[in-house]
């Protein structure tokens, strides 16, 4: 039977597994249902034949057995009725169907090994699809979570990337302010320089001039003093 071969792959099948070997792990969720659920319509659909075809086995080996047993019945009859050939006939009749009987037996037995495994199979294909029918959403949204994560993962590197620059900005800006106050105070220096050479030289002789017609006055007003003493 091709089927149950075919079909034991799904019984052994780890969704998991499945999972796990996806590039997109969403999707795959999406498509694992969709075969899964086309599975389960060919299983149920092969199971159906094959348990159909074990109640088939099992109502020949039924008749078989049960004309087994009257075929017996109508040979005790015949003999009971002293008609020995009639006897024979159904006990040969009896001897055909008995030589049938195993073969029959045979076959209800596969019949039934074979249905018990599509049962088997089906059942184990209705509660992997549940489970994960129950786990989609979920899966889904630890996916959602995850791609969140991983924006602001690289938002968080992009963030340390620009305090980087804006870490360097600042130095070199701290670099500009600093030459700038070198060049502002040697220009301060030059100006001071320049300025204090003529400054000290205006005073020098304002200072003497001051003093000159200070003197002069003073000499006068003393020469005023004594005239007038005199």
């Amino acid at each position: 039977m091709g089927i149950l071969t075919r079909f034991k792959d799904i019984m052994s099948s780890n969704i998991n597994a499945l999972l796990d070997k996806a590039e997109n792990p969403e999707k795959m969720i999406d498509q694992c249902l969709r075969n899964l659920n086309s599975d389960l319509g060919k299983v149920k659909s092969e199971t159906a034949a094959i348990m159909a075809e074990e109640q088939r086995a099992k109502r020949v080996l039924d008749e078989c057995n049960e004309q087994i047993e009257e075929m017996q019945k109508y040979a005790i009859k015949a003999l009971e009725a002293n008609n020995e050939a009639d006897a024979r006939k159904f006990l040969e009749k009896k001897a055909s169907l008995a030589s049938k009987q195993p073969g029959l037996q045979e076959a209800y037995d596969l019949a039934k090994t074979n249905a018990t495994h599509m049962r088997e199979m089906h059942d184990k294909l209705v509660a992997d699809i549940n489970e994960l029918e129950s786990r989609k959403d979920m899966i889904k949204g630890k996916l959602a979570v995850a791609k969140t994560q991983e924006r602001i993962n690289k938002m968080g590197s992009s963030v340390v990337s620009a305090n980087n620059s804006i870490s360097s900005f600042e130095k070199y800006e701290e670099m500009a302010d600093k030459a700038l106050d070198k060049a502002n105070a040697m220009a301060e220096l030059n100006r001071s320089s320049k300025d204090q050479t003529i400054e000290d030289l205006t005073k020098k002789y304002t200072t003497d001039m001051s003093v000159d017609d200070e003197l002069e006055a003073l000499k006068a007003s003393l020469s005023s003093e004594k005239n007038q003493g005199n």
